[in-house]
């Protein structure tokens, strides 16, 4: 049975999409077209739409019978972004803790809305949504996405949080969590046969994989980011639900034990891995599992939650987590590990997701490691890598423009001067 509020679908009825009409045949002339696999830039390509797919990648001649030409020669063109850990469908991060209690579930929608247009004029036109602590709100705008009401990136969603009682993806310190409305526990379990319902609960109401809260998190209260939490039995539980469901789960895990608990779990991605040790990274390595960094925010929420007066206890977990996890990024990036992009949006305001890109770049990677852990790494972790990430054939027509060339200045990123999504000029 489904629980979504019956306000939020209509609220997300009566939207408007500001993205212009269906698609059809576009010839798109570009300046230079970075190749992601190979780091080439080349030039006087362009590159032929049809409605929401890449039909040819050529070099420029006169535009084909029934295609109008779209002049981007001014431009690198790159394809579109792929941000693997934001949060759309939520309120944001501020010092009001209660804010996500006292929104209710069609303001939420609607906030998500919001941000999912700006994350797309961003330049990303993917994103994997990695929880809500109002219950699968994330499947409702997702949905809305799809069918065309709501103009936001391709949106890959978890529904919500599996995590113990009050553990890191429970709303602490508010009220008794066990006073919380139930749309804000749907993922809340303890022991293994808890947790599996919990997966199966989800996956019957249509999320896209799951998220397991393996560790405390530095943005909840009462939680510490190196403890375990969610047992390896319990994590195991929800992966084999996963995988029969022919998705897989991911690990938010700051803590060492967590993160190698979560590895022999059996997940796909590990987030945040902020205290990932020498064994955590040989052990991601030799599973192939990705590691999903968020290395940019620290600064922001030191910055700002100082300012606007957030809770102590995050700031300083804040601080006990930032510059080690930039470390172990560094370790990641020498040792080969699998690495792709995730921001954390939310906790930030969204939009500002390629920030992220100069701090890649400044621990350890090239501009066009970072440049692919955003393209081609992200899309292979969500298996999609012949859909996304690329700009080739038989690809869904997602690309960007910049100004410039960012593997000489990847803060170009952060500025997107054009937006393609599906076929649809966004911007």
């Amino acid at each position: 049975m489904k629980m979504l509020p019956a306000l939020v679908s209509f609220s997300f009825a009566m939207l408007a999409s500001t993205s212009s009409a269906s698609a059809s045949a576009v010839y798109l002339q570009t300046g230079q077209l970075l190749d992601v696999q190979t780091g080439e830039l080349k030039a006087d390509q362009c590159v032929l739409l049809q409605d929401d797919r890449i039909i040819k990648v050529e070099q420029c001649g006169e535009t084909p019978e029934d295609a109008r030409r779209l002049d981007w020669s001014a431009y690198t063109v790159l394809p579109g972004l792929i941000d693997l850990h934001t949060h759309l469908a939520d309120t944001g991060q501020s010092s009001d803790l209660a804010a996500p209690l006292t929104t209710s579930p069609a303001e939420t929608a609607l906030i998500g809305a919001q941000n999912a247009l700006t994350t797309l004029k961003a330049g990303f036109t993917t994103v994997r949504d990695v929880g809500t602590y109002r219950g699968l709100t994330d499947v409702v705008l997702r949905n809305a996405v799809n069918a065309g009401r709501v103009p936001g990136p391709r949106m890959f969603v978890a529904g919500a949080y599996i995590t113990i009682p009050k553990g890191g993806g429970e709303l602490n310190g508010v009220v008794p969590n066990d006073e919380l409305p139930a749309d804000m526990r749907l993922g809340v379990a303890s022991g293994p046969e808890e947790t599996k319902a919990r997966a199966e609960f989800l996956f019957d109401n249509d999320v896209d994989f799951l998220k397991l809260i393996a560790t405390g998190a530095v943005l909840a209260i009462g939680t510490e980011p190196g403890e375990p939490e969610l047992t390896e039995a319990e994590m195991r539980s929800a992966v084999n639900v996963a995988t029969a469901r022919g998705s897989y789960a991911t690990a938010h895990a700051h803590g060492a034990e967590g993160i190698k608990a979560a590895i022999r779990a059996g997940v796909r991605s590990i987030e945040h891995a902020s205290l990932i040790d020498e064994e955590g990274l040989r052990m991601a390595k030799a599973a192939g599992v990705w590691l999903v960094m968020d290395i940019f925010n620290g600064d922001y929420i030191n910055e700002i939650g100082t300012k606007e007066g957030w809770p102590e206890e995050y700031l300083r977990k804040n601080r006990e987590t930032t510059d080690v996890q930039r470390q172990g990024f560094e370790k990641a990036v020498k040792m080969g590990l699998k690495l792709a992009f995730g921001s954390d949006s939310g906790v930030y305001p969204h939009g500002i997701n390629g920030r992220q890109f100069a701090y890649m770049v400044k621990y350890g990677m090239t501009p066009l490691q970072a440049i692919q852990a955003a393209t081609l790494e992200a899309a292979r972790l969500l298996s999609r890598e012949a859909e996304i990430g690329n700009i080739a054939e038989g690809h869904y027509a997602d690309l960007i423009a910049v100004q410039g060339n960012p593997l000489d200045d990847i803060r170009l990123l952060e500025n997107v001067a054009h937006v393609i999504k599906g076929g649809t000029v966004i911007k």
